[in-house]
């Protein structure tokens, strides 16, 4: 047969190599639609073997293999291998699953695990049984009864991204040989009944021998076992003969006699007359060395142990058939009579939602995150006297109270009508539950035992025994819990209650093993007083060079693995599972000796972490417990920061807690002389801990929870001196430290510190960190400087290796945070204090994004690139990549600040390099100086000054007089001080230029006022100046005048392209309300026209121009603009509105604001944090309320950020102030409580002491979303206002007292706020036309957002991102089945006018639109999806001189109207038109259809500015629907917004003859627009209204 793949396949399959290698196309993307299947079908005995070549990250699962009958020539591929039916074998992870239902669990290897380069393969053998082949070794029979024609099935799902076919042929001849030699020598061996089995990993055998010929066998030397790997719990082969001279190592020895031991109990046990038993087939759980198992290690059908007398024994199911000439398919007979298909399993009947697999082992729960009953099973027969019935809690879920109950029952399972819970029979019926014994349904005891059983975790172990007296005893983890119930029926079955978290259990059938094993070992030791000591006769394993080493021993847990020749001990899948950790050392301790490790690798998945101690156990003899604190003898451990002495606590604040360490750190222990016990943490002494311990004591270490690997250490010579042998206190680290840092001179002794991230290693002396399992791992590698950082000094990293394989790369910043204190997480970014960080090219602070764009993109960086911090002496950080500054990232640090770096993704590894230190020449406040850059003086007069406020990249000189860009080409706009007078002139002169960069200086005038601009200067302002939108701006770039980009005129004067140093170039705004240019002096006439009154004059020192001084004045003296511009010193118009509140004395004492933080005093679910600037409710949903610990001054906005909000809940916060201190205030349970002195804020209503004053103000403050920036402010008059994002809205309450304190109650989903630094003092009232949008221009806006196919859109337009109204809306148009493609992909072009989301936007009512300019009205109540913009409509710049109106329609109409695009007049269905005109031939809207008259009419199509009037019933008629997730019933509309050029149109009266008003702000003389011009209009969006 061919090893080649059929053509076809999944869907996002590619073939290659002669279609022998397969690949899954998107592996990031996609998990499925992979698979594979062989060309040919199987032949009998070939193993199809695949290679795994590559895998990724992303995804849960990997390869699954299998085969089908199924032919692929005409198969419909599913999108998982596991979804083939009609005769489809498929082993999945180590489950064999047919026709996608599981039929053997725990087989095999797990093929999740399987690595890059390992083979599997899957062969059907000549006896019909399906094998499965892994790296060469057969994992044996996973299913029997297969059909003769197969396909391979390979599904390279989840992590497998690519495979290929690499053989399609019989295994080696050899292995059959051998095979049947084996059981030659089986059959010719009537004295010993010797049983062999293929395990999961190898042809493993276990030798079972009767008790006496075993014994006297042993003693006499005739048996030889060969050497056991320390990855194997039993020999791989077993001889065919025994030699007398044969060696048998300590472990075997144990094995062996062990063997013999247990098949003597179980004759014993079962009533057996004859020694030679067979061992039944062991579960997944059986003790190491085979014990009671015939190594098949599954142990299917066969798993209560009863083995066969006489020869032969009994084979497990999962044996050969040549091996089963005992019985049929191997069911063994027992001395009483009984089958092993007796075995105690689940019955089949049982609780409607209970799934059983494993053979009825395992129960399992379906749907447990929404139902938490209904789970009842039974026993499949009744309990023996004093017969075990022992199940596992697999898997509990976190979301329900209670957890498994377990007990008994006098019920038939084949009778009973299951309950939803066991609880509530009410009859011949005892259950555990808890912590107490509930008899028929009612307490009989409240307090059974210690334990309860709600708290038990994955992995513990429950059960039950009547004993021959009547008495009922339960179980927890093997230890008796007493008799719970003294007289239970004779009669009883086994019930298991799967309630609540409880989900999946299996049945145990080892619960005597460990009870045996202790007898074994005490026989052992009575056979063999020198097993334990080693012996030259019996060893194996040369002379080590230390004799005495300190190595793990072999034996270890379950789930731990051993390496490094014994120095290493891990568990390998230390994500899947958390206890099983167990190692000890491979001799006892001397005294004084310090047994020290150090932790290599941790995970972040679970609680706890490493554990030590010591034990008098041996462990060549010990059955390791899951956890050592369960061990109840002999045993003294330091858990957290406690001892344990056999499972109870000793001291409970003891030393360091252990949960608490990182990866590199150490722990030791040491028995002194005295029988003392100590503990060293990171080789500090930690004290003692226990007194009169035996002498003879092993080391024990449980890599437990978050401990994943760990090494001894050997430089335990190093060790400081415990106390009493030294006077010197304990050094600070311990000598395995990976870091150390001593003997480093003072002058460059900037180091990575030595606490780091769970994935990083610190190397070479503390200059280099890299990311260890760089191709595995891409996270949780954060270093940090061993020092903070002093004002001025440069901390600079070169990096060194990089990897193709993530996504994101390095990211660098500061914290104040030390690293002591610093808790490492995944990424740097997921801190949400006291840290700045850049990535890629975001600025973030505490987690959030301050700005994008930054100068420099991280991610685009490569291998030997530089990257350098910086923080000034003036707060500011700067970030230099390859000794290029680029420009300021953020300011206000605090003084003292670490630099940190994040091995993320890509970068691998960095090295601090010789650069790093003191820069003389770096960017901070005290170097640059008016020396720098001389400033010449101006004018006579009071000189002009520059705003307080300005791009990023600039910085301001000589108190205003000067302006430098730093970094980059762009962001480098500056305003004046004040707005112009009139015809005063701002004029600018260059000082340097860079002729790297093309463009140059633009100038203008704008309305947009810079004291609105947030105080910090990484505001939202545009890169550059033709960009700035958010209010009008007129602005000359290079020889274009724009207006708000728009170009308006082109070769106006001289280029200022051609500007050099020494130009001078001004700007003023003249009467008859013209801006003119002036370049050196010489007016260059009108630029642009109706240039509003009250303008700031704006530049922008882009591309080559760099620095600009000042060099006009005020034409009147002004004593204020002598000052530096500060935030008390900005100035607007001299000239204010009668509405507006009169400003401050502008020569008056500037306003200092008063920092604000929360009070200590706070509701009791409240936790503050970040300086008492961050409060968040940490449980619940009330108990939230805050208050300010500083009186709210009169003028000053107290603003706070929204930064979590939990949708578990309903309603979120309010806020308001109070009129009385708080000190002493007893905090209610809400805010709505407080009835004295309150005004409150609250959804949309206003309250005063609890009772309502005032509805419909403001935006819901229950939609505000993450980030929303909320504000309070109470003007000089006592009125209360609201601020949304920076948007005053409005007077809320009056007459508010002095002083009074800003509240806020965190309440429902509102879990988290911080306080905004930046704090804004309010002077004034915010006129009309001082509003801002975001980076919106409303003049030149179709509804606030701007014209998709003419520039960018602003950051958020829609800033509630959980609007309930549309995504009703979205659901009714998905109802409409419309095609995406008529839609704009982009869904932040989406906009919801509902009453929260337009005011949380601050839209105004009334806009204008077009030129000449005609007012349209936003549709409140309606819900906007953007329609894409077809290719062939007009998208120029003219396009934006058309108007906005909107046109109603039907539901039938949509479709037809969005095909033609285009408006449909009456005849096609639409109800909104009037009477058509009839007209010749061409005109019309599209080309005459075909067979269609000569003539036809164009429809006369009704527009309308408000919708007010096109939303009207008989324009866009009601339809109902019922809205699939809520199933309520409504009505909706619909209709258009259409964009209708000027000129086309008429507008006049309504045509349905109403008389009263419709829109305030049109009359209904104009209210509605005719047209019927082809291409006069433009579908733009589709309109939804849902009641």
């Amino acid at each position: 047969m061919a090893a080649e793949l059929h053509p076809r396949s999944g869907k996002l399959i590619a073939l290659s190599n002669s279609n022998r290698t397969a690949q899954r196309n998107q592996p990031v993307q996609e998990f499925n639609h992979g698979l594979v299947l062989s060309r040919e079908p199987l032949r009998d005995r070939d193993v199809f073997t695949v290679r795994i070549d590559k895998k990724v990250n992303s995804w849960s699962g990997s390869i699954e293999i299998g085969v089908t009958a199924l032919d692929p020539a005409g198969l419909e591929f599913p999108s998982s291998a596991t979804g083939l039916k009609g005769g489809s074998w498929i082993v999945s992870g180590c489950s064999v699953l047919k026709d996608g239902r599981s039929v053997l669990e725990e087989y095999g290897h797990d093929l999740d695990q399987l690595g890059e380069g390992d083979r599997v393969g899957i062969q059907r053998n000549g006896k019909g049984e399906l094998h499965l082949w892994v790296n060469g070794q057969d994992c044996g029979m996973a299913a029997s009864g297969l059909p003769s024609h197969l396909w391979a099935v390979v599904d390279l799902y989840g992590k497998c991204t690519q495979v290929t076919v690499v053989s399609c042929e019989p295994p080696p001849e050899m292995e059959g040989d051998e095979e049947e030699e084996v059981e030659d020598e089986i059959e010719s061996t009537p004295a010993e009944s010797i049983m062999a089995d293929r395990n999961h990993d190898d042809r493993a055998g276990a030798i079972v021998l009767s008790a006496a010929g075993e014994t006297e066998a042993l003693m006499n030397g005739l048996v030889e076992v060969p050497e056991v790997s320390r990855t194997h719990n039993r020999p791989d082969k077993f001889p065919n003969n025994f030699e007398p001279d044969s060696v048998l190592t300590e472990h075997q020895l144990f094995d062996v006699f062990n063997n013999a031991i247990v098949s003597l109990y179980r004759s014993e046990d079962e009533g057996g007359e004859d020694l030679g038993v067979g061992g039944g087939g062991g579960s997944s759980d059986s003790l190491r060395g085979g014990t009671g198992s015939s190594g098949g290690g599954r142990g299917t059908g066969s798993d209560s142990g009863i083995g066969g007398v006489g020869a032969g024994g009994g084979s497990s199911s999962n044996s050969s058939p040549a091996r089963s000439s005992s019985g049929p398919m191997g069911l063994g007979v027992a001395p009483g009579g009984m089958t092993t298909n007796d075995a105690l399993l689940f019955h089949e009947k049982c609780g409607t939602l209970i799934k059983l697999s494993n053979n009825n082992k395992t129960a399992e729960r379906r749907r447990p995150l929404d139902e938490f009953n209904n789970g009842v099973v039974m026993t499949n027969r009744p309990l023996r006297h004093n017969e075990m019935f022992e199940i596992r809690i697999d898997k509990l879920v976190d979301k329900w109270s209670g957890s498994i109950e377990i007990g008994v029952t006098t019920h038939n399972p084949n009778n009973l009508d299951y309950p939803a819970t066991m609880t509530n029979l009410r009859s011949g019926t005892i259950m555990m539950s808890g912590c107490g014994i509930l008899t028929n349904g009612k307490g009989t005891r409240r307090e059974y035992c210690e334990f309860s059983l709600d708290e038990l975790q994955e992995g513990d172990h429950i059960g039950l025994m009547r004993k021959a007296s009547g008495a009922l005893h339960f179980y927890i983890n093997g230890i008796d819990q007493g008799v719970a119930a003294s007289q239970t029926p004779g009669v009883v079955y086994g019930v298991v209650d799967l309630y609540g978290m409880a989900v999946k259990v299996t049945i145990v059938h080892n619960h005597n093993h460990s009870d045996r094993l202790r007898r074994n070992n005490a026989i052992m030791r009575a056979l063999s007083p020198d097993v334990g000591r080693p012996r030259p006769a019996l060893s194996v394993t040369p002379e080590l060079d230390i004799p005495d080493r300190l190595l793990f021993h072999s034996n270890c847990g379950q789930k731990a693995a051993i390496i490094s020749d014994g120095r290493t001990a891990l568990r390998p899948h230390a994500t899947d599972d958390f206890n099983h950790g167990v190692v000890l050392s491979n001799r006892p301790l001397h005294s004084n000796e310090v047994f020290q490790v150090r932790i290599d690798k941790m995970v972040d998945k679970w609680a706890g972490s490493i554990e030590i101690g010591v034990t008098t156990h041996n462990p060549a003899y010990l059955q390791l417990p899951s956890t050592m604190t369960n061990l109840r003898s002999g045993t003294w451990m330091m858990t957290g920061n406690g001892v344990m002495h056999n499972g109870t606590t000793i001291l409970d604040e003891y030393g360091h807690n252990l949960d608490r360490l990182k990866a590199g750190d150490t722990v030791g222990v040491v028995r002194k002389e005295d029988g003392s016990l100590h503990f060293f943490v990171n080789g500090v002494p930690q004290g003692p801990a226990a007194w009169n311990v035996p002498a003879s004591v092993y080391a024990v270490v449980d890599l437990y929870g978050q401990a994943a690997q760990a090494t001894i250490m050997d430089d335990m010579a190093d060790l400081p001196p415990l106390p009493d042998d030294s006077s010197e206190g304990p050094t600070a680290m311990s000598p395995g430290s990976p870091c150390s840092v001593s003997g480093v001179t003072a002058a460059n002794d900037l180091r990575f510190h030595q606490l780091h991230g769970t994935n990083a290693v610190i190397t070479n002396g503390g200059r280099t960190a890299l990311r260890q399992n760089c191709r595995s791992e891409f996270n949780d590698a954060i270093v940090i400087s061993n020092r903070c950082l002093r004002d001025g000094e440069l901390f600079e990293i070169v990096i060194q290796k990089m990897v193709d394989r993530w996504s994101g790369s390095i990211e660098a910043g500061v914290t104040a945070i030390r690293p002591e204190e610093l808790e490492f997480p995944n990424t740097m970014t997921d801190i949400d204090y006291d840290t700045w960080m850049l990535s890629g090219t975001a600025i973030m602070q505490d987690g959030n994004t301050m700005r994008n764009n930054y100068g420099c993109d991280l991610d685009s960086l490569t291998t030997g690139s530089r990257i350098g911090m910086m923080r000034t002496a003036s707060g500011d950080l700067h970030y230099f990549i390859n000794g290029v500054d680029q420009g300021v990232a953020c300011t206000g640090l605090p003084p003292e600040v670490f630099a940190v770096v994040d091995l993320y993704g890509q970068c691998v590894q960095v090295a601090i390099t010789s650069s790093s230190g003191p820069l003389d020449n770096s960017l901070c406040t005290s170097n640059i100086t008016e020396k720098s850059f001389p400033i010449h003086s101006p004018v006579a007069g009071v000189a002009h000054r520059l705003h307080s406020k300005h791009g990023k990249n600039v910085v301001l000189l000589g108190d205003g007089c000067q302006a430098l860009r730093v970094g980059g080409y762009a962001h480098g706009i500056v305003f004046s001080a004040k707005e112009l007078k009139t015809d005063e002139v701002f004029e600018v002169k260059i000082n340097k230029v860079d002729e790297r960069w093309s463009g140059s200086l633009h100038v203008g005038l704008t309305t947009l006022q810079p004291p609105d601009l947030p105080s910090c200067p990484l505001s939202g302002l545009s890169p550059s100046l033709t960009q700035l939108r958010s209010k009008v701006t007129w602005v000359l770039a290079g020889s274009e005048v724009r207006r708000n980009g728009v170009l308006q005129r082109q070769n106006y004067g001289c280029s200022l392209d051609r500007l050099m140093v020494g130009n001078r170039v001004g700007v003023k705004r003249c009467s008859d309300d013209t801006m003119h240019i002036l370049i050196d002096g010489e007016d260059m006439g009108p630029a642009a026209t109706a240039v509003a009154k009250n303008v700031y004059a704006v530049f922008d020192l882009y591309g080559k121009v760099t620095t600009v001084s000042i060099v006009s004045s005020t034409l009147v003296e002004d004593a204020e603009s002598v000052k530096a511009p500060s935030l008390s010193s900005d100035s607007c118009s001299e000239v204010e509105e009668d509405s507006t509140p009169v400003r401050e004395c502008e020569n008056g004492p500037p306003l200092v604001p008063t920092v604000m933080t929360f009070l200590e005093n706070h509701g009791k679910n409240i936790q503050l944090s970040n300086q008492n600037l961050t409060a968040a409710r940490v449980s619940s949903y009330n108990q939230g309320l805050l208050v300010t610990a500083q009186a709210l001054p009169r003028q000053q906005l107290f603003q706070f950020q929204i930064d979590r909000l939990n949708p578990s809940w309903t309603s979120s916060l309010s806020l308001g102030v109070i009129g009385h201190s708080p000190d002493r205030l007893n905090f209610p349970s809400t805010a709505c409580c407080l009835k004295r002195s309150v005004w409150l804020l609250q959804r949309d209503s206003v309250f005063h002491n609890s009772l309502k004053i005032c509805e419909n103000y403001g935006p819901n403050l229950d939609t505000c979303p993450e980030g929303t920036v909320l504000g309070l402010l109470v003007d000089s008059s006592g009125c209360l206002h609201l601020y949304v994002n920076g948007m005053d809205q409005g007077v809320a309450a009056q007459d508010i007292p002095s002083p009074c304190y800003a509240l806020i109650d965190l309440y429902g989903q509102c879990e988290q706020v911080t306080i905004v630094a930046n704090y804004v003092p309010v002077v004034g009232g915010e006129r009309e036309d001082m509003r801002c949008q975001g980076d919106m221009e409303k003049a030149d806006m179709v509804d606030g957002i701007k014209e998709s196919v003419c520039w960018t859109p602003p950051p958020e337009v829609n800033p509630n991102k959980t609007c309930e109204y549309q995504a009703l809306c979205s659901r009714f148009k998905d109802l409409l089945t419309l095609p995406d493609g008529y839609f704009n992909e982009d869904a932040k072009y989406n906009l919801c006018y509902c009453e929260s989301c337009h005011k949380l936007r601050g839209d105004e009512a009334y806009y204008k639109r077009g030129e000449p300019p005609r007012d349209y009205a936003l549709p409140f109540g309606w819900c906007r999806f953007a329609l894409r913009i077809k290719t062939h409509c007009e998208v120029s710049n003219a396009f934006k001189k058309w108007h906005i109106a909107y046109h109603g329609t039907s539901v039938g109409s949509l479709r037809r109207s969005l095909d033609h695009n285009q408006l449909l007049s009456a005849e096609s269905s639409s109800i909104f038109s009037s009477s058509p005109l009839k007209i010749e031939g061409h005109g019309s809207y599209g080309e005459p259809e075909e067979n269609s008259a000569p003539e036809r009419e164009i429809p006369r199509v009704q527009l309308s500015p408000t919708m007010r009037y096109s939303g009207l019933e008989v324009f866009a008629p009601k339809v109902q629907f019922r809205d699939p997730r809520s199933l309520r019933c409504h009505q909706a509309q619909v209709g258009f917004q259409v964009c209708v050029r000027p000129g086309s149109y008429k507008v006049g009266p309504t045509s349905l003859g109403i008389s009263e008003p419709l829109d305030p702000r049109f009359s209904n003389a104009e209210i509605e627009w005719i047209t019927k011009e082809k291409g006069g209009t433009l579908l733009y969006g589709l309109l939804i209204r849902v009641e």
